[in-house]
């Protein structure tokens, strides 16, 4: 049963380094989303197999909302000085400064939804033509089967 387990997350890996290749090889300004949360580490881990032993050639993106734990922060401005990957932030806090979203109020408030105009703009500032994030198979069924 181990051999099956080893076997598959070897194909999956595979598959994922395949991808990752693949979208830098078709598009001029891709860019890896990244919260520094367990997936994100995960594509980046898989970013940086993709291409040792070179850089990864692609800049991460980070949508702040300004609610991040601060070892959060710290783990990502380290991998920036370990790794020397180039990590961009566009916040949630200026998006709400400058009136293109409306803060939540309330016990519930979250800034989860306001993320997405952040996000946007950051693409189009940047001109980024691919985008690439991570999430887990089994959080959803039709994740299952898209690359």
């Amino acid at each position: 049963m181990k051999t099956y387990y080893n076997n598959h997350l070897k194909e999956l890996e595979s598959e994922s380094i395949f991808v990752i290749r693949e979208v830098v090889a078709q598009f001029e300004n891709p860019v890896m989303l990244f919260s520094g949360g367990k997936d994100s580490i995960v594509m980046f881990h898989l970013a940086v197999k993709s291409f040792y032993p070179a850089k990864v050639p692609f800049p991460l993106l980070h949508i702040d909302t300004g609610h991040n734990f601060k070892k959060t922060l710290e783990f990502r401005d380290n991998l920036r000085k370990k790794t020397g990957v180039n990590i961009l932030v566009a916040y949630v806090q200026e998006s709400i400064n400058e009136g293109k979203v409306a803060e939540e109020k309330g016990f519930e408030a979250s800034r989860n939804l306001l993320q997405t105009v952040t996000l946007l703009d950051a693409i189009e500032k940047d001109k980024f033509d691919a985008a690439m994030g991570g999430g887990r198979r089994d959080e959803e069924k039709a994740r299952a089967i898209q690359r």
